[in-house]
């Protein structure tokens, strides 16, 4: 009989385990849908991309994409976003600044993760860097040297520099930011900022030749309509000798003379790692500060320099990464 009773009640730590064992299994095969807008198609932002998915994988999470692009239209991303609400998805990643507010405006109960975003302050998303409050957190694209630097850089370097151009879409919240620190960069220079303005990419290249005469370099700093576009710029600097600053290293590998950047797969990187900390329930968007990008350096495009007729200084060597 004593035999009989340790028989049934092996078998029932045995059913036990068993029954433990597939509710942990099922915990952990929990799947995940996450919704990314993107704003547009260019290097940079597609390296965001790419970052965020690679945290997501390395995390080892179960996770599912619904993945649209904006094409650089904000009614799109607008729409993007109510579908992603209507979907019930389970965080959705904005990748740049009018897709982000776009996410914010259609939810406020969903997780938002963004990235790319340039002064998430402004653009209304969080309540501040250090304590976001809300739905939405993320990593910015907003290096607060940057832009000081290279205004820095152009009037000590460039000798015969008298006057930055700077083509932006006044529509984008982002830009518009960034035009108020290139301008406030230039005070106390010699240096004059003369602008042109677009609403749409294929407007950049008119927007650049109309630069001409007007700028003797060219400053072109993460505005996505223009970057997604600057190989229009890219002709005209090549064409008119013209120095070429940019906002990001990816714009440099495309043939943009010099800039003080860093890596969108890093910021990515890092937003998918904060979305990760959200999936799991360990921390909630709040909780969570925005991030500065971590690195920031002064890269020069050589072959870039000798089509624009630019000549690489000694001391360039010690100050910047040649490439």
């Amino acid at each position: 009989m004593l035999k009989k009773w340790h028989k049934i009640i092996g078998a029932s730590f045995l059913t036990l385990a068993l029954l433990t064992a597939c509710g942990s299994s099922e915990e952990t095969s929990e799947e995940f849908t996450i919704g990314i807008s993107q704003f547009v198609t260019h290097p940079s932002l597609d390296e965001a991309t790419k970052g965020f998915k690679q945290a997501i994988e390395d995390s080892g999470l179960n996770v599912s994409y619904s993945e649209q692009n904006a094409q650089g239209d904000s009614n799109n991303a607008a729409t993007i976003a109510q579908n992603l609400v209507s979907d019930g998805v389970d965080l959705i990643f904005a990748n740049a600044t009018p897709s982000a507010v776009a996410a914010k405006n259609a939810t406020n109960d969903i997780p938002i993760i963004f990235t790319s975003v340039t002064d998430p302050v402004d653009a209304n998303l969080v309540n501040s860097i250090e304590e976001p409050g809300g739905n939405a957190t993320g990593t910015t694209d907003s290096h607060p040297d940057a832009i000081p630097n290279t205004i820095q850089f152009i009037d000590e370097q460039m000798d015969d520099a008298k006057s930055v151009g700077v083509v932006y879409n006044a529509g984008e919240p982002n830009s518009v930011v960034q035009m108020e620190a290139v301008e406030q960069a230039a005070e106390g220079t010699d240096l004059e900022v003369v602008t042109a303005t677009v609403s749409n990419s294929s407007e950049v290249q008119q927007a650049a030749e109309s630069l001409v005469g007007r700028a003797d370099v060219f400053f072109i700093f993460t505005d996505n309509t223009v970057v997604s576009a600057l190989e229009s710029v890219i002709d005209v600097a090549y064409n008119e000798q013209i120095p070429l600053f940019v906002g990001e290293l990816d714009s440099v590998e495309r043939g943009g003379l010099a800039a003080y950047g860093f890596s969108y797969y890093d910021i990515g990187y890092k937003a998918g790692e904060m979305a990760v900390q959200i999936l799991k329930g360990e921390k909630e968007p709040s909780e969570l500060a925005v991030e500065y990008p971590p690195n920031l350096d002064l890269v020069i495009n050589q072959e870039a320099a000798e089509k624009m007729g630019v000549e690489i200084k000694p001391e360039w060597e010690e100050m910047a990464e040649l490439k």
